[in-house]
């Protein structure tokens, strides 16, 4: 199965790949991880996709998403999970990430982001800080199970 995560920086993506990882046994590609299966980026994406449409049928995939754009990537059928959190608390973890210091441009961006996923479909959403990880990542495998 494929489970896309996507949501804006710092919205607890990665902590819920890396659970289920550690669950599932998944292989977990981010952003554009896939271009490491192929000197050349057209080349890559097709890999990646048939990757994606092999995992479908069996292996499990976790694909961290944190531009729209690499939604078109996701297979019909596959798991689609949204992380949001509040901008304050997106802003004050990206600080953090960047020691202390949120640079005037830096928060211009997370700015326009904000709520840019809002819209997709998904098939759960989860708001950091609502649910431990651990809980969130108990509901994604009960979804697993449904399917």
């Amino acid at each position: 199965m494929v489970i896309a995560i996507f949501g804006e920086s710092c919205t607890g993506k990665s902590t819920l790949a890396d659970l289920l990882k550690d669950r599932l046994g998944a292989e977990v590609f981010t952003g554009k991880d896939y271009l490491r299966l192929a000197k050349d980026e057209t080349s890559a994406k097709k890999l990646f996709q048939a990757k994606l449409a092999e995992a479908m049928l069996g292996s499990d995939i976790v694909y961290v998403i944190s531009e729209r754009e690499h939604l078109a990537l996701v297979p019909e059928g596959a798991v689609r999970i949204l992380t949001t959190a509040e901008l304050p608390a997106i802003k004050e973890r990206f600080a953090a990430r960047m020691r202390g210091n949120l640079p005037a441009p830096v928060a211009a961006m997370l700015e326009r982001k904000h709520g840019c996923f809002d819209a997709e479909r998904c098939d759960l959403r989860v708001c950091s800080g609502a649910a431990t990880p651990e809980e969130v990542c108990g509901q994604i495998l009960h979804i697993l199970q449904s399917s």
